[in-house]
This record gives structure tokens, sequence and C-alpha cells, in this order.
């Protein structure tokens, strides 16, 4: 039976036929590798995830993780299915899958690292967010901190005996951070090494993963500020350092210690990702007394004052994960309403209504078909997105010349924001579609695309606000290095018109790409256009009033070139041959991409012109006027 996580089919496409990930394994980190040892993986997350992680997704939704007074402070229960589930991905040696040897890992690639977390994400994202939140941790120790925090913290993050959190916000500080209060005061002892050690105390907010009993240790990466010689707080981000702070002490032999000042306050109850534990932390109020004084214990990570700098290690790679999120659960959504429309009965054709002939699947009349279309277009091309974003990650890393690895960063700094926002917004319109395709039992709590849809919501707040990204794709990254960033964008999607334009003439399908193409290339000019004429405008507030609608743009006309990118090779296919299932396959590939040219693309037009207009109707809006 086909899967109703992701389609494997489509796996094997995206990454063996169009992102060619068989071909990194000539390079030094992944020569051990082979289409053999990721299809292994692969197989081995989609079991996991089929038997351990998606059976329970629903059950950790509706009994959600509950605080309990425990002997000194509150703690959280959570279902015992997290825990079998997340045992088996740690036995299977998954958390350091993209690791190297030494620590632990498989060294594979981040594409195929990608498509395995995509399956666990598929099959519950509450249960996976434990993991990828920990690995998330780690990777930013590993870029950031000691060797010996990579000793202490790091390795037995990668064995599963520690997860770990970041923790940002707080109660009045969300998206600006530059407003935090948590504090960290130099303490004169000193920690394991020689390190200098903090004391911390404040509050953080929404702190996904942040009380549970999954693990025996939980490393906190923490936003603080060190105060100034006068002791008082520096205002804005200069005085924003980054500190471990465990829950327990880890002592010299990697035991664990006495229990550190971090404590929970209580749980905030999110409309989705209930069964992920989501907390009100406060820092050293005084539950307990590590080292016998007050203020939660914290080691500082890299040089005073670069906690956002650092931070943004994680951050960063959190926002492609978020993405991936969205498009897997906008992907899953899909698969769902796909297979209840083939199997669902109801109602006849508008020519033939006789009501003694049998009723229709509703696959059969034309609106369902056109919202799974919908679907199939938002979800795979989101996919597709997240799959090049991971592949230009691997580029950045492992790439033969300087050149390369750079023109590979420059690619990922621009779409980044685009990685996070575009799969946020679209594949929750994919999860509505699921629901309203499958009726009125859509709407129910007894079918699975209700819960999609509300865990997919969050994923427009998760790593920054739509808002956030808009300003940052329209107010730094097309600005960035005089224009390096866009123009390797646009660079990028040029080879791709000039690919799909000079497809082999005598195939019927080359038309239609290259109308495609035209299209694609005309959007490109006219984007380019409307950027330096915000830029123009001479009034930042201007330039930036309208800049989510700036970021919706450009995503779609990103996620056309993904979609041209997969058009062009499922054409080649089908004229060399291609038969059966698989021109099957690739027909629903080129019809899923005629839809978003015809249907999503021209939508664009109408924000371009908005936006060449500077229209100021939102920025010039008073608060007197609501």
């Amino acid at each position: 039976m086909q899967s109703k996580l992701l389609s494997r089919r489509d796996i094997d496409f995206l990454l063996y036929e169009w992102l060619d990930v068989e071909a990194l394994n000539q390079r030094p980190r992944f020569q051990d590798h082979s289409r053999e040892t990721f299809n292994a993986a692969i197989d081995t997350a989609e079991q996991i995830a089929t038997d351990l992680f998606a059976p329970h997704n629903k059950k950790s939704d509706l009994q959600e993780p509950h605080a309990v007074p425990g002997e000194h402070c509150l703690e959280v229960k959570i279902i015992p299915e997290v825990k079998a589930a997340l045992d088996a991905y740690v036995g299977a040696g998954l958390l350091a899958a993209g690791q190297d040897y030494e620590l632990g890992g498989m060294q594979l690639p981040v594409t195929v690292e990608k498509v395995l977390a995509a399956y666990f994400t598929a099959a519950n994202v509450s249960t996976t967010s434990y993991l990828f939140l920990t690995i998330g941790n780690a990777n930013t120790l590993l870029k950031t901190g000691t060797p010996e925090q990579v000793r202490r913290y790091v390795r037995p993050m990668f064995e599963g005996r520690f997860f770990g959190t970041m923790c940002l916000s707080e109660p009045q500080a969300g998206s600006s951070l530059s407003d935090i209060t948590t504090r960290a005061d130099a303490d004169p002892v000193q920690g394991l090494d020689g390190e200098r050690q903090y004391r911390l105390s404040g509050n953080k907010m929404w702190i996904s993963a942040g009380e549970h009993d999954l693990a025996g240790n939980i490393v906190h990466l923490v936003l603080a500020k060190i105060p100034g010689a006068d002791g008082k707080l520096i205002p804005g981000v200069k005085g924003i350092s980054l500190f471990i702070v465990p829950k327990f002490l880890v002592n010299e032999d990697g035991t664990l210690g006495e229990r550190n000042d971090v404590v929970l306050a209580g749980l905030n109850h999110k409309m989705g990702n209930r069964g992920t534990s989501n907390c009100l932390l406060n820092f050293g109020e005084g539950k307990f007394k590590p080292q016998g004084k007050g203020g939660a214990i914290g080691y500082l990570v890299g040089n005073p004052h670069q906690g956002l700098a650092n931070m943004f290690h994680m951050m960063n790679e959190a926002r492609i994960g978020v993405g991936a999120g969205a498009a897997v659960l906008g992907y899953t959504g899909y698969l769902h309403s796909l297979d209840y429309a083939r199997n669902r009965p109801q109602g006849r054709h508008p020519a033939a209504k006789d009501p003694a002939q049998p009723q229709l699947p509703i696959m059969a009349h034309t609106d369902v078909r056109r919202m799974l279309l919908a679907q199939k277009a938002y979800s795979e091309g989101a996919l597709a997105l997240v799959l090049y974003s991971s592949r230009l990650v691997d580029e950045q890393q492992t790439a033969a010349t300087p050149e390369a690895r750079e023109h590979a960063g420059r690619l990922l700094d621009f779409l980044t924001p685009i990685t996070k926002s575009w799969p946020s917004q679209w594949c929750v319109e994919a999860n509505s579609l699921a629901i309203q395709v499958h009726g009125g039992y859509g709407y129910t709590r007894e079918y699975n695309v209700e819960q999609f849809y509300r865990d997919n919501r969050l994923n427009a707040i998760h790593e920054g606000t739509h808002g956030i990204h808009g300003l940052d794709l329209l107010g730094r990254k097309v600005a960035m290095q005089d224009g390096a960033l866009f123009k390797a964008l646009a660079g990028q999607v040029r080879k791709t018109v000039d690919r799909a334009a000079s497809a082999n003439p005598q195939h019927a399908l080359s038309a239609e790409l290259r109308v495609q193409a035209d299209a694609l290339a005309a959007a490109l000019r006219r984007i380019t256009h409307v950027t330096q004429a915000l830029y123009a405008a001479g009034d930042m507030n201007k330039t930036l009033a309208n800049a989510s609608t700036y970021l919706e743009a450009m995503g779609h006309i990103v996620v056309a070139w993904m979609w041209l990118e997969q058009a062009v090779v499922a054409a080649g296919a089908l004229a060399a041959g291609a038969a059966g299932d698989d021109a099957n396959f690739y027909q629903g590939k080129l019809q899923a991409c005629r839809y978003f040219f015809r249907w999503e693309l021209p939508k664009v037009q109408q924000q371009l012109e908005l936006l060449e207009s500077i229209d100021t109707t939102t920025l010039d809006m008073q608060d007197a006027w609501f």
C-alpha cells in the first residue's frame, strides 16, 4: 500500500533524477556512500516513522504534555509512546546521521538527512520536535563551542542521552530580542577546564521541549545579557551573549551532578504541535542553589556580546527545518485527501444525474481535482525548494572550489527567508484544501487532516514571522554585497530558462516548456525592475512598507522556477520513452507545473504593480482610524 506520509517515487525523482545527489559521492566526505546506502537510510526512516511515530500522532495531540507537582518543582508528564519512538530513532543512529564518523555519525549529505527528517515530521511533528531541536543545538555548539563543551554536551546529545533547546524569547520580548532582560552575572567560581562561569536570572517564554522526562539531561542554549561595568544591562543587542545552561550540571567524568536552577513555571497550550511541551522557564528563581548559591549556572559560548551571531547558526538551520516541516505537513495532507478522493463515493456528473446509477468517487468531480492539483503544486513545489536549499548546504560545505562554495552560500542566504516562509503560507493552504476535499468529515477530529492544518499553522510564527522574513529579504538580502545574492539567484533562474527554451524541438512538450520559460523570464525581469524602483524611493519606510508582499511575489517566482526545473527533467524522461507508471508520474509533474504557471504565477503581476507604485496605504493608516 502506498504510504500516506510522503511519495517515495517523488523522493527518488527529487534526489536522483533532479538534484543528482549521487554525484556527491565523488567527494571525500561522502565517498563511502552510494545510492544503496542512501536508500537504506531512507528505508529505515520510513519504517520507524510509520511504525512508531505516526500511530501516536493523534494520541499525543489529544493527551498533550501536562504539568504535575514534583518534589521541588513542576514536572512534565508525556505519554509513553513518545519516549519509545525517540528511543528507536536514537537506536538507529539517526540523531547523528549527518555528522562526522568521529562523532558517531554516518556522514550523510544534508540533502539526504533532510529526507530522513521529512518522514518523521510528516508522521508526527510533535514527537520529532524533541529530536530536531537537539540536532540544531548540537550543531550550534559544534560551530561555536569549545572542545570541552563539545565533549561534555554535544557527544551526549548525539548519543541521545541529553536533549537540547533554544531559549530566545521572553514574555515581553518575542521577535524583538534587543529587549530581553535575562541577565548573566559573572561568577568568581571557575567551571570545568577553567572556563568562565555565570549566574543567570530571568524568564524565557515559548520554549519548545523546555521540560520533560525523555532524556537524562536538557541542554538549554540561552540568550542573556552580560551587564556593563555599572551593573546595568546594556540597551539593544550589544550585551547579548549565548550560554549553555544544563538542567543538571555535568561532572568532569560526564556523570550528572546537582540540579541547576532552571525550572518550569508553566506550560503554554498551542493550537498545534500539542505533543511538544511548550514552556515558560524561570532561571535563577531560587528553587535550587547549585554550588550553594542562587542563579542558574551557565557557561559562555563563544565570545561575550556575540550571542545573536552564535545563535543564528541554529536559527538559520531551524528556518530551513521549519520550511521543511511545513512542506511535508502539506504533503501528507495532500496524500490523505488523495486517498480519500479515490475511495469516497458521492454524487454524479452534472450531465448524468440518474439516481439509479451508482455514485462516483469524488475524484471524478472537477472541483475536487482542482483542489488536489493545487495541493500537489504547493506541497511538491515546497518540498523541491527545501531539498534544493539543502543541496546548497552540501555545496557550501563540500564543493571543490572556494568560488563554488561562495556561490552556493549566496544562493542559500537569499533563499532562506523564502524557504521558511513560502511553505509556511502555501502548504497551510494545501492543508485547508485537504480538509475541504474530505467534506464534513474533514472538519472532525476523527480524520487526520484537521490536525495537520493546526500543526502547520504554527509554522508562520516559528523562527520569525512572515513580516520579519519579508523585511529580511527586501531590507537586507537583495542589497547585500551590492546585490550579489540577488544576481546569483537571477543567474541560476536564467540557466533554467535557457535549458527549458532549448528543449528538444521535435518533442510535443517543448513548445509548452518554452512558453513557461518565457513567463518565468518575464517575471524575473519584472521583479528586478520593481526591486530597483523600491530602492530608488529614497525612504526605507516606504521601501519596506509592503515587504511581505515582496516576499510572496518573490516566493512564487522561486517556486515557479522549482517547477520548471522539475518539468524539464520530466519532459526529458517522457521524450526518452518512459512508459507505464513512470509516464503517469512524469505527466503528473508536467500538469502540476502547468497549473502553477497558469493559476499561480499570474498572481505575481498584481503584487508587483502594487509594489512598483510605492503604495503607502498601510503605512499611512493611523491608530485612531481603526
